[in-house]
C-alpha cells in the first residue's frame, strides 16, 4: 500500500504530540494537562488508523470489484483491522 503524505503528516503531527508530552513531564507539568495532551495524540493516532483503514479498504474492493470477485472479504478484513485497533 501507498502511505498518502496526508496520512505521514497526521504521523508526524502525532510525533510532535508525543515530544510535547515528555517536555511536560520534564518540566513537572499538572497531571491533568499532560493526560490531556496523551489523549489528544491517542485521537490522532485513531484517526490515523481508520484513514489508513479506509484507503486500504477503498483500494482491495476496487482492485476485487474491477477483477469481478466478491468483496466481502475485503470489508470484513477492515472490520477486523479497526476492532483489532481498539
Amino acid at each position: 500500500m501507498e502511505y498518502t503524505p496526508q496520512v505521514k503528516n497526521r504521523l508526524k503531527r502525532v510525533e510532535g504530540q508525543v515530544r510535547g508530552v515528555l517536555r511536560m513531564m520534564e518540566e513537572e507539568k499538572e497531571c491533568k494537562d499532560v493526560i490531556s495532551q496523551l489523549s489528544a495524540a491517542r485521537s490522532a493516532i485513531d484517526r490515523a488508523i481508520a484513514l489508513i483503514v479506509a484507503e486500504n479498504l477503498q483500494v482491495c474492493v476496487k482492485e476485487k470489484y474491477d477483477k469481478g470477485e466478491e468483496t466481502s472479504d475485503a470489508v470484513n478484513e477492515a472490520i477486523q483491522l479497526l476492532v483489532k485497533s481498539r
